[in-house]
């Protein structure tokens, strides 16, 4: 905050300082939760279209071949013969991993400002209930699934061991998953995950329309009900598959 029209005898006393309470940051902090709002929704949109892939594990196989193998196949050659096989994979990969590190920028900046401007004061007297838990989480919740992402990638992604089972073959899918949720420490991380998941998706949704400057009450009732629905589709679909192949219903 800038003083105009100041009394300069309180400014030559030092009772009123002209300077900004802080330097200006090079990128506001509206820029910063815009980006977050948008890679937010990227990401919201990603895990539903990967909850409905994954359910293909309960898909019977046709001519012999499975259908989440024949779902990884598809993935790895959409846009042939124009495009070689894998490119939009990779560019989707590419558009995924920026939007992370973006969306990581952001909340560590924003919190940073957020710690400087409060000071040694606490946040008290929060809205309560659900609000409130998914509101103090949210740090909470993205790490665990910054971690969970990292485990994944390494496990059914690239094959990695430990975080991989031993009978990982690359592109086969359907295996590669029966594999590794019939260990049970990966399907409660994974449990575990998703109910990050759910937290992060509620309050994600519904901070985004503030973020974005929407201030219609219909499309602030769409964002409200999104936050309510969306969540709950893709955990409880997520959370299911891995409970069905550990259980044994999927083989």
């Amino acid at each position: 905050m800038t003083v105009t029209n100041a009394d300069r005898e309180s400014i030559r006393h030092g009772k009123i300082n002209e300077q900004p309470l802080r330097p200006r940051p090079a990128y506001p902090s509206w820029a910063i939760k815009l980006v977050m709002a948008i890679t937010g929704l990227l990401f919201a949109l990603f895990v539903v279209v990967h909850m409905v892939g994954n359910l293909k594990i309960f898909m019977p196989a046709e001519n012999g071949v499975a259908a989440m193998d024949e779902y990884g196949s598809f993935l790895r050659t959409v846009g042939a013969p124009i495009f070689p096989e894998e490119s939009i994979l990779w560019i989707l990969r590419i558009v995924l991993l920026v939007a992370v590190i973006a969306h990581i920028h952001g909340a560590i900046t924003l919190n940073s400002r957020s710690g400087k401007s409060r000071g040694k004061f606490k946040r008290t007297k929060l809205m309560g209930g659900m609000d409130s838990t998914a509101t103090r989480s949210m740090l909470i919740t993205g790490i665990i699934l910054l971690a969970f992402i990292i485990f994944h990638l390494l496990d059914l992604t690239m094959g990695v061991q430990p975080a991989a089972p031993d009978s990982f073959e690359p592109g086969a899918v359907h295996n590669n998953m029966i594999a590794t949720f019939n260990r049970w420490p990966v399907t409660i991380w994974y449990i575990i995950a998703m109910l990050a998941l759910f937290l992060h998706l509620y309050q994600g949704i519904r901070l985004a329309a503030s973020d974005l400057g929407i201030t219609g009450r219909r499309w602030r009732a769409v964002f409200a009900f999104l936050a309510a629905v969306v969540p709950i589709v893709v955990v409880l679909g997520n959370i299911v598959m891995p409970l069905s192949i550990n259980l044994g219903f999927v083989s």
